[in-house]
């Protein structure tokens, strides 16, 4: 017997859960794709992709996943042996900085490490030494789906301003745009990424490339772009199939379409980042007490520096595994497997598991996911403290 039977739970940080509205919208036959509601329909997208950003300038789509991205920004503001920064707290700001690399980038990397955020101090020394201004980009994830650091982005441009820096500032933001707090514009950022698969609410494909005058500047004169992934055709074509450099993800939009009216027309964004804090923070507040009495500890200390879409959790020895199965076979929910980088000393990647909570997630889901969570440690007899639920509760009592 087994009580995973029944509609399962992917409690995974990404894809997402999709509404059952974004996937009735997907499902339908195929349209034209060079004129009529289709055409009509991308140029109501644009607009609320930027609400969604926080900016007035531009945002190119792309037929790609994240890493698809993470090419297309670098590939249209550098040139070969171009200087970047990289700034590490994860797997995923590395991963950018190797395929800089392999681009033929000079790629410098400060590597904050699995546990702590982007040390400003550290970015500051380094952008104040180059003082004949060979970093010509800072790449920063704002949230690291590996570790679930977040980071100060607007600090980080803060770095940049005080030492009259004139590097692009570029920000990975696959993991956390409708989710953790973001404002292009207002904390100058110079280039964002991000994907549809997160918080975003569609399925994986799509991806998105946001940029300023001043990263279209640094355009005209990169010899790394290639027509694919030129963004300049993307923001202003003359006829439709320029948008995608071919074939529209045409069932993508449709869902997109809807995603967004839910984020941008219904709940609206600051009730949408609102959302993610409080149910962040009843996570947050069960595994604080279950710690008391066990091995029990979020992966980032400190709540300020934790993301509001996934949290990695260290359960104790073996013990992320052990309930990592558990939920998914004898609860009906699936949760994140930890990834490479992530255990330290004295720790294997099998102490950690990672909980999704990002895009469309409610109080009762993320109640499940807690209430199983305190089940398996209990049926698998690992020590905690016993009123976690309770501490989840609480907050969202309080919330509501």
């Amino acid at each position: 017997m087994t009580l995973a039977n029944g509609r399962h739970y992917l409690a995974i940080p990404g894809p997402s859960v999709m509404p059952d509205r974004v996937l009735q919208a997907m499902h339908r036959p195929a349209p034209n794709i060079y004129r009529g509601e289709l055409v009509d329909m991308v140029e109501t997208i644009v607009p609320d992709l930027k609400t969604v950003g926080g900016t007035r300038h531009n945002v190119a789509m792309y037929i790609c996943n994240g890493h698809g991205s993470w090419e297309a920004a670098l590939t249209n503001c550098f040139s070969r042996g171009d200087k970047v920064l990289v700034l590490g707290t994860g797997r995923f700001g590395v991963n950018w900085g190797e395929m800089a690399g392999a681009l033929g980038l000079d790629v410098q990397l400060l590597d904050f490490g699995s546990r702590s955020d982007v040390d400003l101090a550290v970015v500051s020394e380094a952008l104040e030494a180059d003082t004949e201004h060979r970093i010509k980009g800072v790449l920063a994830v704002q949230v690291d789906t590996s570790t679930s650091v977040k980071n100060d982005i607007k600090g980080i441009r803060g770095c940049l301003d005080d030492a009259a820096h004139p590097a692009l500032l570029l920000s990975d933001n696959i993991a956390c745009l409708g989710c953790d707090e973001f404002h292009m514009d207002d904390w100058g950022v110079d280039v964002m990424v991000t994907g549809s698969q997160k918080g975003l609410m569609t399925p994986p494909g799509m991806a998105f490339v946001y940029f300023n005058d001043k990263a279209d500047e640094a355009r005209a004169i990169a010899d790394l772009v290639t027509p694919y992934w030129d963004w300049q055709p993307r923001i202003d074509p003359d006829y439709f199939y320029r948008y995608f450099c071919g074939t529209a993800p045409t069932h993508h939009l449709y869902g997109l379409r809807t995603a967004l009216d839910m984020i941008v027309h219904e709940e609206g964004i600051p009730a949408v980042w609102r959302r993610h804090a409080v149910l962040a923070e009843a996570i947050w507040a069960a595994l604080e007490v279950w710690g008391q009495a066990g091995p029990v500890r979020a992966n980032i200390a400190e709540r300020v520096k934790r993301s509001n879409a996934v949290t990695l959790v260290n359960f104790g020895p073996g013990n992320g595994l052990r309930l990592r199965e558990w939920m998914e076979h004898s609860y009906g929910v699936t949760l994140g497997i930890p990834l490479d980088g992530v255990d330290g000393p004295g720790t294997t990647l099998d102490d950690f598991l990672r909980i999704g909570h990002m895009g469309h997630v409610n109080g009762q889901m993320v109640m499940g996911v807690l209430a199983g969570l305190q089940a398996g440690m209990s049926a698998l007899q690992i020590p905690h403290g016993p009123t976690g639920l309770e501490a989840a509760m609480k907050v969202i009592a309080e919330a509501a």
